[in-house]
């Protein structure tokens, strides 16, 4: 989400806004993924060749989702293509000029990875250029209730529902560690909605394994602003 604002509010917007999960595509077929391949390159290659991901998402912005599963062979490639602001296809020999703005994602410890030689210390560094640290959802308990309202919008909408969250509820999510963030609010809240039946949403409507709730729940007191003493009363 925040790649894509980033994308948007660019004056790269107007180009393509492509995203290549690292983890998901197999070892063996990630660099024709990310570089494309000419003609005849491998065995059962395609006879036109392929265009790869870097190519199109010239003039735009190409997101690299879980780079830490990135193979080493591979992260030279990367710095390379990065250094030289161009891309050799796999079995070509003609450099293909790129522009490309180029955003990593991942929630391990790169320094630390490649202190350990499993990720390259250049590449690193290549790509720490404005780091954004993004914050889990237990960190930003202010965040839990706008999203939660943004998501009963959407799934209302989606389902053609008009039903509301109990305010019990409200605190339970409130009190809750998060340990699948957002997506796992977003979850909850559709899943909420689906299964009840009546036209508010109460705690039989969590997930059995919902720990949020508590008998006596703690009162956090948050200051988001400086408020006159009279209107804090």
């Amino acid at each position: 989400v925040v790649a894509k604002i980033i994308h948007q509010a660019s004056s790269r917007q107007e180009g393509p806004f492509i995203k290549v999960n690292c983890a998901a595509i197999p070892e063996n077929l990630l660099e024709s993924e990310l570089f494309g391949y000419e003609k005849g390159a491998f065995t059962g290659a395609n006879k036109e060749g392929k265009i790869g991901l870097l190519e199109v998402a010239h003039n735009g912005t190409l997101l690299l989702d879980e780079i830490g599963d990135l193979p080493l062979y591979l992260q030279v490639k990367l710095l390379r293509a990065i250094q030289e602001r161009a891309i050799y296809r796999v079995g070509g020999v003609k450099p293909i000029d790129l522009n490309v703005r180029i955003i990593a994602a991942t929630n391990r410890d790169l320094l630390a990875m490649s202190k350990e030689g499993k990720f390259r210390e250049d590449l690193y560094y290549r790509l720490n250029v404005v780091p954004i640290h993004i914050p889990p959802l237990r960190s930003r308990k202010a965040d839990i209730l706008p999203l939660t309202q943004y998501f009963l919008s959407k799934f209302n909408k989606q389902y053609n529902f008009d039903k509301q969250i109990h305010s019990d509820v409200l605190n339970c999510l409130e009190n809750y560690h998060w340990p699948g963030n957002v997506r796992e609010l977003e979850n909850i809240i559709e899943r909420a909605l689906v299964m009840s039946l009546q036209s508010i949403v109460l705690h039989q409507h969590l997930p059995d394994n919902f720990t949020g709730c508590q008998t006596a729940v703690k009162v956090d007191v948050r200051v988001n602003e400086i408020v006159h003493l009279k209107e804090a009363e």
